[in-house]
């Protein structure tokens, strides 16, 4: 249940559906296995996985929601041979080499024969919806996984109005301040990782890790205008994370000292364990990002609708 990667977003209006409104809406585009024929499939599975039986749970005002993706896996190799195999066929038999229309619809039949036998690959990913704090927040390395969920859930709700965060000054250039001016506040400590981009599409990139980020060998390449995209922080003595420049958290860890604050929970009851640590997570997460913000000057209510605010 511990998020590991993070990307969040802010409502431009407040999210207003209760979690009984959320769980009908939901339960309108249940994940359901792909049929012989399909290549993916997506939709809504229980939050808490086999622990659970609803598709949405709520604790402490956050509600937490699972979307599950199933994709067949066609290697792409053998497309390739049996691809080359009909494009051989048509031209021994008609004299000339196959045209493009035709090698895509070769293409599209191979697949379609292929995809009864095809293995699957499932994916969840899990996300959270804080009203309180006016923000979305998914479990998610990928960009791309997360705007999938969120267009999922825009799709069942009918409107889903959230942007990214963007602060006006560049969050490389403030990354930067960071190492240069020792300039976070007192709940933040650099951590001992980063990396640092050139400008230009071909500039040099730079990746240290175990490295003191105060030390002149990290001053060196800021003096030759290389930028902070990548910086690991820790946070208020509960968590370390790397912050990326468009504001993604990657590679998560929770302290000790906070997996400990459930541990008088009975480990046989797995769902109070889970609700515990979620309720926990979140609570944790959701003042980080505020935090976080804080560092960029914003605040999780600046894309509101100013009638809203």
């Amino acid at each position: 249940m511990w998020f590991k990667n993070l990307y969040f977003f802010a409502f431009t209006r407040p999210f207003k559906w209760t979690e009984q409104e959320l769980e009908q809406h939901l339960s309108e585009h249940p994940f359901t296995p792909c049929k012989s024929t399909e290549q993916s499939h997506f939709g809504w599975v229980n939050a808490l996985g086999k622990h659970g039986n609803t598709l949405v749970h709520g604790a402490s005002g956050s509600y937490l929601l699972c979307a599950r993706k199933e994709e067949k896996i066609l290697p792409a190799p053998v497309i390739k041979e049996m691809l080359e195999e009909r494009c051989a066929k048509l031209e021994e038999e008609q004299g000339r080499s196959a045209t493009k229309k035709e090698k895509e619809q070769f293409k599209e039949d191979i697949t379609f024969e292929l995809l009864p036998r095809a293995f699957s690959r499932f994916n969840d990913t899990h996300g959270y919806i804080s009203p309180e704090h006016n923000i979305i927040v998914i479990n998610s390395s990928s960009r791309g996984k997360a705007e999938d969920f969120l267009a999922l859930l825009r799709k069942v709700l009918g409107t889903l109005p959230v942007t990214s965060f963007s602060p006006d000054q560049a969050p490389d250039e403030v990354m930067t301040d960071w190492i240069t001016e020792q300039n976070l506040s007192e709940n933040f400590q650099l951590g001992m990782e980063a990396e640092f981009n050139a400008l230009g599409d071909d500039g040099a990139v730079i990746r240290v890790k175990n490295q003191d980020l105060s030390s002149d060998e990290i001053k060196a390449h800021i003096d030759a205008e290389k930028y902070a995209v990548k910086v690991a922080i820790e946070w208020d003595d509960a968590l370390s994370c790397i912050l990326c420049d468009d504001l993604a958290i990657k590679k998560l860890k929770f302290f000790d000292v906070l997996h400990e604050q459930n541990d008088d929970i009975d480990k046989d009851d797995i769902v109070a364990r889970i609700d515990a640590d979620f309720t926990l997570m979140a609570g944790e997460i959701n003042r980080f990002i505020v935090d976080l913000l804080g560092e960029f000057s914003l605040k999780t209510t600046d894309y509101l609708d100013e009638e809203e605010k």
